[in-house]
């Protein structure tokens, strides 16, 4: 499933919201070519032309996937050994839950397709993708995957 390749980028979508202008959305851009890894979207926050959820909300109506609280989704232990904890923090992706062949995942980068591949060869399962924000991303996977651990 192709997410948001045929759709507007998100920084089109955050000027037409009337969070960002273009000047900043330029700022951004000119940012981000000294920092290609970087998300524009990391970048706007970075920058303080937008918030968390300005980001978040722009990817819900850009990709067309829904938005999920991880904090109050309640997780079983045994979706969580699924997906090993490296790939976890290194794609900041939480497992949310698996209904038969249906693997339930909330995704930091909704885009990566290579990721979301490598997701259903591990579990044998099709994947269904979440959006959240980066922070509650990160709070979930210090709690269900702790260093060390």
């Amino acid at each position: 499933m192709k997410c948001c390749l045929d759709r507007k980028l998100i920084g089109e979508v955050l000027i037409e919201r009337g969070v960002i202008t273009p000047a900043q959305l330029q700022a951004a851009l000119e940012a981000k070519k000294n920092e290609p890894s970087v998300y524009v979207g990391d970048i706007l926050i970075r920058m303080g032309f937008a918030a968390e959820i300005d980001i978040v909300t722009a990817l819900v109506l850009q990709c067309n996937l829904p938005y999920i609280a991880v904090s109050q989704h309640c997780i079983v232990p045994e979706v969580l050994c699924l997906i090993p904890g490296d790939i976890v923090r290194r794609e900041r992706v939480v497992p949310l839950d698996r209904i038969g062949n249906i693997f339930s995942v909330v995704m930091a980068n909704p885009l990566n397709e290579t990721l979301r591949e490598e997701m259903e060869r591990l579990t044998g399962c099709r994947i269904a993708v979440f959006i959240s924000t980066a922070s509650e991303i990160g709070k979930a996977i210090d709690r269900f995957y702790p260093k060390g651990a």
